[in-house]
């Protein structure tokens, strides 16, 4: 390994990522032996790295098998606060947006989740998001214009609208909440997307949360057969959602 501030388990996960994304692994991944022979590392510096993928999703354990890389692209565990930028990037994937609007307007939707007139001017915010050279999303997202207007001269093709937030507001999102169902995409997001004929969408919406308050209204249509959602859960006790009984228009 290099000479690096980075823990050798960080170092070990990022070099597996790479070599993940360029095809170099595929199917069968290798054993903890094996892994230890290409890095010179401990097998306990192996097995966190090996851990963290796991949790990540991207390897799964087959009886008989040994571990084995996910067929689906992109993998992004449920139950925490996540961004598609960093979701992408973390499996050594360049990510990249098409901004296709961003600007203020109204919206009565919205601007109910952020306690505001339903006449004020929202912050919206429309991108195609690309990981690599694929559309992967497309992505809306609205903004309660307290913070978001701050945004408005940034350029959103690579960048977390998240970092940007905090970078330029000081407002770090500290929680929300998603909803996720399947869609059956139109012609207009089949061209969008490049779906193919038999290619479904997952819809997720999110209310995004800054110590408590609602500043983000998301809708994301991602491609099914490039992205999982992936849970895992303990137990808990039921918990009422704040989403409203309708869908925000998309």
């Amino acid at each position: 390994m290099t000479a690096s501030t980075e823990p050798l388990w960080q170092q070990v996960l990022d070099d597996i990522k790479r070599r993940l994304a360029s095809g170099e692994i595929r199917d069968r991944f290798p054993t903890d032996r094996e892994l230890v022979e290409t890095y010179g590392v401990s097998r306990h510096t192996v097995r966190e790295a090996v851990r963290r993928l796991h949790a990540l999703g991207v390897i799964e354990r087959e009886r008989g098998r040994g571990s084995i890389v996910r067929q689906t692209g992109f993998v992004q565990p449920l139950g925490t606060l996540y961004s598609l930028f960093r979701a992408i990037e973390a499996q050594g994937v360049s990510q990249r947006s098409t901004v296709l609007s961003f600007g203020t307007s109204p919206d009565a939707g919205a601007a109910a989740y952020f306690g505001l007139d339903p006449h004020t001017d929202i912050v919206h915010l429309e991108r195609i998001r690309h990981a690599g050279d694929q559309p992967l999303a497309l992505d809306t997202v609205w903004l309660d214009p307290r913070v978001g207007t701050a945004l408005l001269d940034a350029d959103m093709t690579h960048t977390a609208l998240y970092d940007e937030l905090e970078r330029r507001v000081g407002v770090r999102m500290t929680g929300g909440e998603e909803r996720i169902s399947a869609r059956v995409p139109d012609p207009q997001l089949r061209e969008v997307l490049e779906l193919d004929d038999d290619e479904a969408v997952l819809r997720v919406d999110r209310l995004g949360e800054s110590e408590g308050k609602v500043i983000e209204c998301r809708v994301t249509l991602v491609r099914a057969s490039l992205f999982a959602l992936v849970m895992r859960w303990p137990s808990y006790g039921a918990v009422a959602s704040r989403f409203a009984g309708t869908d925000h228009e998309q």
